[in-house]
């Protein structure tokens, strides 16, 4: 209790100087966006290193962090304006904290989360995991997945011990021994690849297309609507950037992770980096909360008429 107070606190602290700073600034309008340092992440990434939100004329903070829950919970301290989290996280957020809701999707990919082990294990399938360690940050959309997949092989996820990890200390955790996989998003399967890690299974066929999403407080989005305009403009300039230049972002986003290239090309392949809020998406975000509800991660489905806005992104 005493930890989440200090983190909200230092979110507030950390809010009150950037609104401080940004007012100084003066450079228009102003959005501070929360967002990860992974592979899921090229447009905010892309934008930021091409200029594109000033170039729009928004005067724009970024926040990185390394977990969806993490930005999920620099939106709900009120340190960040938008923030970008994965459809887990984002369902969880739009259920206990009314009054958000979900702009857009930046990013999919059915294989983009993975459960690695290592090289010389024994384990060769997903029942294989039954009696054994398995890390995975809870609350995010990898989570959400690993669920799913327990489910759907029909292996209870009580008979898997589930370890609350970052994935930041994932790849350390398994070579010690303190674990016996991991399951996360890209890169970190790839780096753990890099030193000598093998995938078990990938987290696809689930019907789910594990969209990373952008949410607000439907307040802020009421009073910043130009702001808003301008910060989706420029994703869509990054979009476009990514798709005629893919060797240049594979290279951006090596440098960004620390992946060799080939890993990282091979880690952009598993995901299709396009705005979208169409029904497809909604879809995958209805399915995901309602088996969320079975399995008593969400008390109820957010009602999707209230939690989906349109009017940036459609």
């Amino acid at each position: 209790m005493k930890r989440g107070w200090m983190l909200a606190a230092a979110l507030w602290a950390l809010a009150m100087s950037m609104s401080c700073g940004a007012a100084l600034a003066g450079e228009g309008p102003a959005l501070r966006l929360a967002y990860q340092d992974r592979i899921g992440s090229v447009m905010p990434i892309i934008a930021l290193r091409e200029g594109y939100f000033k170039e729009a004329g928004l005067d724009l903070t970024p926040l990185q962090f390394s977990s969806g829950p993490a930005c999920s919970e620099a939106l709900y301290s009120g340190a960040a304006d938008v923030a970008a989290m994965g459809d887990t996280a984002a369902l969880i957020m739009a259920a206990r904290a009314p009054g958000m809701v979900m702009l857009a999707s930046h990013a999919t990919g059915e294989g983009r989360h993975r459960i690695m082990v290592r090289a010389d294990s024994p384990l060769k399938t997903l029942a294989d995991l039954k009696g054994k360690k398995l890390g995975v940050k809870k609350g995010t959309s990898t989570y959400g997945g690993v669920l799913a997949a327990l489910d759907k092989a029909g292996i209870p996820a009580g008979s898997v011990e589930i370890i609350d990890l970052s994935p930041s200390t994932m790849t350390e955790a398994l070579f010690a021994g303190s674990i016996d996989a991991f399951a996360a998003s890209e890169p970190t399967p790839s780096v753990a690849e890099t030193k000598g890690a093998r995938q078990l299974v990938d987290l696809s066929g689930l019907g789910n297309e594990y969209p990373i999403m952008m949410l607000a407080r439907k307040k802020y989005v009421a009073a910043n609507k130009k702001a808003l305009t301008l910060f989706f403009a420029a994703l869509k300039k990054a979009e476009a950037y990514a798709a005629a230049h893919p060797e240049e972002t594979a290279r951006i986003m090596a440098a960004q992770t620390g992946l060799p290239l080939p890993a990282t090309k091979a880690a952009l392949a598993r995901h299709i980096y396009k705005l979208r809020l169409d029904d497809g998406i909604v879809k995958s975000l209805s399915a995901t909360a309602d088996f969320l509800v079975r399995e008593k991660v969400l008390p109820a489905a957010p009602d999707m008429a209230v939690v989906i806005d349109r009017e940036f992104v459609n």
